[in-house]
């Protein structure tokens, strides 16, 4: 085991990643050193309760340090994130190994509470309060970002659609201080982002709460669109109810916003969206796409969509693939509803049988994938520029001498991976480069370089 040593397993949404490399670079101001599991002290899993049967994927987790640690009293594990804010100081008596439990506002203090449970061997700590406004998080080490930040701008959520938990494994929403968000942002950038994401559990109801400056969304959008040495930006996630005229108006005024958007339908049947109490209906819905897409005619959708939620019909189910159809989404997220413990739908009646919710999430994945193809042949012949990530994962030699080549990979504006050949022996990561598509693949595409990488 290696003194001040770290190792961090994390579940679920780009929320917990992002929670997890804060941690990571905290942790990192204090001296501690990142290690593989069989040589950390300290040990986290960031927990996710959105998937099916989460804390059992967590204890399984934590069998898995148990036996590749030995059981040991002197590795420090703590539990972090949604499952922990859900099961609490009971991860105490499950575990032996755990010592800290952090939920959603507590890891703010997680840095802290490590360093103070490895100078008191017999203590445990539980941070599960939730506070009255957002907690500014300590900045971590300095160092180079990757090309891609992402920048939290607010946390919680009031919406208490029936499937979800997040009210109370996030708290309610409350909004971050428009200052410290472009302060986050200008440094990302100083140290090498070239593109900004903001991310929020209902990132377009930024500024609607009591506990922010009181800026918009959109304001908030052209503050940091405006910012020097900044390409590209992105939100995640918004609602569909909250999107003003304003936030439209952003993707036909701000050419730094990148014309793809994920917004979330969940389901297309009106009866279904009622009692999931989503607050449009599909007729809302096909009218927001509309002014988007005449905003910014380009734009591609993605987008979340549940099959089987309780009550749902052969009917119901046709109109969300429907809507899908409609929409013309480019991708989504697709998952069969199971009942989540404190949510409204987990006490509603007329369950959907596992099999039926199966052979329902198959036949949308299916129009999804046919969808998705559609929309990737569509961009073969077009020009589009790269911002390049790394080398792709499975890169191979070009036998091409001289000079060597190697593909690497980027993402177009519309957030899809790009291969392209480049020369070798250089290091691209960070650069835009200016492509022409020849090949769609099943999820991503192939290019060839129009121009030198700048």
């Amino acid at each position: 085991m290696t003194e001040k040593s770290y190792h961090i397993i994390t579940f679920g949404c780009q929320m917990n990643v992002h929670d997890s490399q804060w941690l990571a670079r905290a942790l990192t101001a204090r001296s501690f050193v990142e290690a593989p599991l069989e040589d950390a002290q300290v040990v986290i899993v960031n927990t996710c309760s959105v998937r099916e049967k989460p804390e059992q994927k967590v204890m399984s987790a934590l069998g898995r340090i148990r036996q590749v640690t030995g059981g040991s009293p002197h590795v420090l594990v703590a539990v972090t994130g949604c499952v922990a804010q859900q099961v609490g100081a009971a991860f105490f008596e499950k575990e032996a190994q755990v010592r800290l439990v952090a939920g959603s506002d507590g890891i703010a203090n997680a840095p802290a509470a490590i360093e103070r449970l490895l100078a008191e061997p017999e203590l445990r700590l539980s941070l599960l309060d939730f506070s009255s406004s957002y907690l500014e998080r300590e900045p971590g080490a300095d160092g180079p970002c990757g090309p891609v930040a992402h920048v939290n701008i607010m946390q919680g959520c009031d919406n208490f659609c029936t499937y979800c938990i997040v009210p109370f494994t996030r708290g309610r929403q409350k909004s971050r201080m428009s200052a410290a968000i472009l302060d986050e942002c200008r440094l990302r950038i100083a140290q090498g982002a070239r593109e900004i994401c903001l991310l929020g559990q209902n990132v377009n109801a930024f500024g609607r709460d009591g506990h922010g400056d009181g800026l918009s969304f959109a304001r908030l959008l052209h503050q940091v669109a405006g910012l020097p040495g900044l390409r590209r930006l992105r939100f995640v996630t918004p609602h569909p109810k909250d999107m003003s005229p304003q936030d439209i108006a952003a993707f036909a005024e701000l050419p730094q916003l990148c014309p793809r958007l994920h917004l979330p339908l969940q389901a297309g049947s009106d009866s279904v969206l009622k009692r999931m109490h989503r607050r449009y209906d599909s007729a809302a819905f096909l009218d927001l796409v509309s002014r988007l897409r005449e905003a910014r005619p380009d734009l591609a959708l993605s987008t979340d969509l549940i099959v089987g939620f309780p009550g749902e019909t052969e009917a119901d189910f046709q109109a969300t693939l429907d809507m899908m159809r409609a929409c013309g989404f480019m991708s989504s997220f697709s998952f069969c509803y199971s009942d989540r413990p404190g949510a409204r739908a987990a006490l509603f009646p007329d369950k959907i049988a596992p099999v039926i919710q199966q052979d329902r999430l198959l036949r949308l994945q299916a129009l999804q994938e046919e969808l998705g193809q559609q929309w990737l042949q569509a961009r073969t012949g077009t020009e589009t520029s790269l911002l390049l990530e790394g080398r792709s994962p499975k890169a191979r030699m070009d036998t091409t001498d001289p000079p060597a080549l190697t593909s690497w990979q980027g993402r177009d504006p519309y957030g899809v991976p790009v291969h392209v050949y480049l020369p070798e022996h250089a290091d691209h990561t960070g650069r835009m480069l200016s492509v022409r598509i020849t090949n769609a693949k099943k999820h991503s595409l192939q290019a060839d370089a129009l121009e030198a990488p700048w």
